[in-house]
Protein backbone atom coordinates (compact mmCIF):
# COMPACT_ATOMS: atom_id res chain seq x y z
CA UNK A 1 0.00 0.00 0.00
CA UNK A 2 1.42 3.21 -0.96
CA UNK A 3 1.91 6.13 1.40
CA UNK A 4 -1.14 9.17 1.53
CA UNK A 5 -0.25 12.07 -0.13
CA UNK A 6 -2.05 14.67 2.36
CA UNK A 7 -1.09 16.37 4.91
CA UNK A 8 -0.62 14.09 8.03
CA UNK A 9 -3.39 14.49 10.59
CA UNK A 10 -3.10 11.03 12.14
CA UNK A 11 -0.20 10.11 14.27
CA UNK A 12 -0.37 6.04 14.38
CA UNK A 13 1.81 5.26 17.59
CA UNK A 14 3.39 2.34 18.90
CA UNK A 15 5.64 1.26 21.83
CA UNK A 16 5.99 -1.93 24.01
CA UNK A 17 4.56 -1.84 27.75
CA UNK A 18 7.02 0.37 29.87
CA UNK A 19 8.44 2.35 26.49
CA UNK A 20 6.88 5.30 27.65
CA UNK A 21 4.52 6.03 25.39
CA UNK A 22 1.76 7.20 27.31
CA UNK A 23 4.02 10.13 28.57
CA UNK A 24 4.98 10.56 24.39
CA UNK A 25 0.81 10.88 23.66
CA UNK A 26 0.55 13.58 26.18
CA UNK A 27 3.98 15.40 25.24
CA UNK A 28 2.87 15.30 21.57
CA UNK A 29 -0.84 16.26 22.02
CA UNK A 30 0.39 19.66 23.71
CA UNK A 31 2.88 20.23 21.28
CA UNK A 32 0.58 19.69 17.91
CA UNK A 33 -2.79 20.49 19.43
CA UNK A 34 -4.67 17.90 18.36
CA UNK A 35 -6.86 14.81 19.90
CA UNK A 36 -5.66 11.50 21.71
CA UNK A 37 -7.38 8.43 20.88
CA UNK A 38 -6.80 5.85 23.30
CA UNK A 39 -8.86 2.70 21.71
CA UNK A 40 -8.31 1.57 26.04
CA UNK A 41 -9.95 4.36 27.16
CA UNK A 42 -12.82 4.14 24.21
CA UNK A 43 -14.10 0.65 25.63
CA UNK A 44 -14.05 1.55 29.42
CA UNK A 45 -15.94 4.73 28.21
CA UNK A 46 -18.29 3.03 26.17
CA UNK A 47 -19.18 0.56 28.72
CA UNK A 48 -19.81 3.13 31.11
CA UNK A 49 -22.41 5.18 29.28
CA UNK A 50 -24.36 1.68 28.34
CA UNK A 51 -25.72 2.31 24.93
CA UNK A 52 -26.25 -0.31 22.49
CA UNK A 53 -22.64 -1.17 21.50
CA UNK A 54 -21.20 -0.17 25.02
CA UNK A 55 -23.68 -3.26 26.61
CA UNK A 56 -22.11 -5.69 23.36
CA UNK A 57 -18.61 -4.60 24.46
CA UNK A 58 -19.25 -5.18 28.46
CA UNK A 59 -20.60 -8.67 27.24
CA UNK A 60 -17.57 -9.41 25.57
CA UNK A 61 -15.00 -8.27 28.19
CA UNK A 62 -17.53 -10.01 31.25
CA UNK A 63 -17.00 -13.53 29.22
CA UNK A 64 -13.24 -12.72 28.99
CA UNK A 65 -13.73 -12.84 25.27
CA UNK A 66 -11.92 -10.12 22.98
CA UNK A 67 -13.47 -6.83 21.33
CA UNK A 68 -13.78 -8.05 17.56
CA UNK A 69 -12.18 -5.88 14.52
CA UNK A 70 -15.53 -5.08 13.92
CA UNK A 71 -16.50 -3.10 16.97
CA UNK A 72 -13.31 -1.67 17.58
CA UNK A 73 -13.04 -0.43 14.14
CA UNK A 74 -17.11 1.07 14.39
CA UNK A 75 -15.62 2.87 17.62
CA UNK A 76 -12.52 4.67 16.12
CA UNK A 77 -14.73 5.40 12.99
CA UNK A 78 -17.00 7.24 15.14
CA UNK A 79 -14.32 9.00 17.42
CA UNK A 80 -12.32 10.25 14.52
CA UNK A 81 -15.57 11.76 13.01
CA UNK A 82 -15.79 14.07 15.93
CA UNK A 83 -14.95 17.86 15.37
CA UNK A 84 -11.68 17.57 17.68
CA UNK A 85 -10.38 15.26 15.41
CA UNK A 86 -10.30 17.29 12.20
CA UNK A 87 -7.21 19.04 12.94
CA UNK A 88 -5.19 15.87 13.66
CA UNK A 89 -4.88 13.33 16.25
CA UNK A 90 -3.43 10.36 18.11
CA UNK A 91 -3.94 6.77 17.87
CA UNK A 92 -3.05 5.03 20.96
CA UNK A 93 -3.43 1.24 21.36
CA UNK A 94 -4.95 0.88 17.82
CA UNK A 95 -4.74 -1.01 15.40
CA UNK A 96 -3.84 -4.28 17.08
CA UNK A 97 -4.30 -6.27 14.03
CA UNK A 98 -3.17 -6.66 10.17
CA UNK A 99 -6.99 -6.22 10.06
CA UNK A 100 -7.74 -3.03 11.68
CA UNK A 101 -4.22 -1.74 10.35
CA UNK A 102 -5.58 -1.91 7.00
CA UNK A 103 -9.08 -0.64 7.68
CA UNK A 104 -7.54 2.98 9.36
CA UNK A 105 -5.80 3.24 6.38
CA UNK A 106 -8.35 2.86 4.19
CA UNK A 107 -10.95 5.30 6.31
CA UNK A 108 -7.57 7.91 6.72
CA UNK A 109 -7.49 7.42 3.15
CA UNK A 110 -11.28 8.45 2.36
CA UNK A 111 -10.93 11.25 4.84
CA UNK A 112 -8.01 12.88 3.18
CA UNK A 113 -5.62 12.17 5.88
CA UNK A 114 -2.60 11.48 5.40
CA UNK A 115 -0.40 9.56 8.39
CA UNK A 116 2.77 9.11 10.11
CA UNK A 117 3.58 5.76 11.95
CA UNK A 118 5.78 5.75 14.92
CA UNK A 119 7.48 2.81 16.73
CA UNK A 120 8.82 3.70 19.83
CA UNK A 121 11.80 1.47 21.15
CA UNK A 122 13.34 0.70 24.02
CA UNK A 123 15.76 -2.08 24.66
CA UNK A 124 13.67 -4.51 26.79
CA UNK A 125 16.39 -4.61 29.90
CA UNK A 126 15.67 -1.41 30.23
CA UNK A 127 11.85 -1.84 30.16
CA UNK A 128 12.31 -4.85 32.73
CA UNK A 129 14.06 -2.16 34.78
CA UNK A 130 11.59 0.56 35.04
CA UNK A 131 8.41 -2.26 35.50
CA UNK A 132 10.05 -4.33 37.96
CA UNK A 133 11.16 -1.46 40.09
CA UNK A 134 7.85 0.42 40.43
CA UNK A 135 6.01 0.37 43.65
CA UNK A 136 2.16 0.99 44.65
CA UNK A 137 0.50 2.20 47.07
CA UNK A 138 -2.99 0.15 47.47
CA UNK A 139 -3.75 2.84 49.83
CA UNK A 140 -3.32 6.53 48.37
CA UNK A 141 -2.89 5.22 44.61
CA UNK A 142 0.94 6.85 44.72
CA UNK A 143 3.49 4.97 42.22
CA UNK A 144 6.78 5.10 43.12
CA UNK A 145 10.17 3.65 41.32
CA UNK A 146 13.22 2.48 42.78
CA UNK A 147 15.87 4.11 40.18
CA UNK A 148 13.88 7.17 39.16
CA UNK A 149 11.67 8.09 42.28
CA UNK A 150 11.91 5.82 45.25
CA UNK A 151 10.22 6.69 48.31
CA UNK A 152 12.24 8.77 51.03
CA UNK A 153 11.61 5.55 53.46
CA UNK A 154 12.05 1.96 51.65
CA UNK A 155 8.93 0.70 51.43
CA UNK A 156 6.61 3.07 52.86
CA UNK A 157 4.63 5.72 50.86
CA UNK A 158 5.93 9.32 51.04
CA UNK A 159 2.17 10.90 50.85
CA UNK A 160 0.40 8.06 53.06
CA UNK A 161 2.98 6.52 54.93
CA UNK A 162 1.01 2.74 54.17
CA UNK A 163 3.34 -0.04 52.82
CA UNK A 164 3.66 -0.20 48.69
CA UNK A 165 3.50 -3.19 46.92
CA UNK A 166 5.05 -4.46 43.50
CA UNK A 167 1.52 -5.39 41.51
CA UNK A 168 1.82 -8.90 39.79
CA UNK A 169 1.94 -6.99 36.11
CA UNK A 170 5.42 -5.45 37.37
CA UNK A 171 6.99 -8.92 38.53
CA UNK A 172 9.96 -9.23 36.19
CA UNK A 173 8.68 -13.26 34.55
CA UNK A 174 4.77 -11.30 33.74
CA UNK A 175 7.11 -8.19 32.29
CA UNK A 176 8.87 -10.81 29.80
CA UNK A 177 5.47 -12.28 29.41
CA UNK A 178 4.01 -9.64 28.22
CA UNK A 179 7.10 -8.24 26.36
CA UNK A 180 6.69 -11.84 24.50
CA UNK A 181 3.54 -11.27 23.48
CA UNK A 182 4.19 -7.90 22.03
CA UNK A 183 6.53 -8.66 20.15
CA UNK A 184 3.87 -11.54 18.77
CA UNK A 185 1.04 -9.00 18.18
CA UNK A 186 3.22 -5.91 17.19
CA UNK A 187 5.72 -7.07 14.23
CA UNK A 188 3.13 -8.03 11.58
CA UNK A 189 2.06 -4.15 11.95
CA UNK A 190 5.42 -2.95 12.38
CA UNK A 191 6.33 -4.98 8.78
CA UNK A 192 3.08 -3.80 7.46
CA UNK A 193 3.82 -0.11 7.94
CA UNK A 194 7.51 0.13 7.24
CA UNK A 195 6.15 -0.83 3.85
CA UNK A 196 4.76 2.61 3.50
CA UNK A 197 8.71 3.88 3.29
CA UNK A 198 9.21 7.18 4.75
CA UNK A 199 4.97 7.29 6.58
CA UNK A 200 7.26 4.74 9.23
CA UNK A 201 10.04 5.76 11.76
CA UNK A 202 11.55 3.61 14.54
CA UNK A 203 12.29 6.08 17.52
CA UNK A 204 14.58 5.42 20.33
CA UNK A 205 12.33 5.76 23.09
CA UNK A 206 15.33 5.67 25.93
CA UNK A 207 18.10 8.09 23.52
CA UNK A 208 17.36 11.37 25.18
CA UNK A 209 14.58 13.00 28.09
CA UNK A 210 10.59 12.42 27.29
CA UNK A 211 10.39 15.93 26.14
CA UNK A 212 13.06 15.73 23.57
CA UNK A 213 12.08 12.63 22.26
CA UNK A 214 8.79 14.16 21.95
CA UNK A 215 10.08 16.83 19.84
CA UNK A 216 11.31 14.70 17.73
CA UNK A 217 8.40 12.53 16.94
CA UNK A 218 6.28 16.10 16.68
CA UNK A 219 9.22 17.13 14.08
CA UNK A 220 8.65 14.27 11.85
CA UNK A 221 5.09 14.81 11.73
CA UNK A 222 5.86 18.70 10.33
CA UNK A 223 8.20 17.68 8.19
CA UNK A 224 6.30 15.37 6.35
CA UNK A 225 3.78 18.45 6.55
CA UNK A 226 6.21 20.48 4.96
CA UNK A 227 6.05 22.88 7.02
Amino acid sequence: MSEAPQAARALILFGPPGSGKGTQAKLIQDCLRIAHISTGDMLRERMQCGDDLGQVIKRLVDNGELVTDELVNRMVEERIGRPDCAAGFILDGYPRTLSQAGTICQRLAARGFGWVVVHLKVDYNIIIRRLAGRRHCMKCGAVFNLASNPPKVADSCDKCSAALTVREDDKEQVIRRRLEAYDAQTRPLIEFFSAEGNAFHEVDGAQAAPQQIAMRICELIRNRNGE
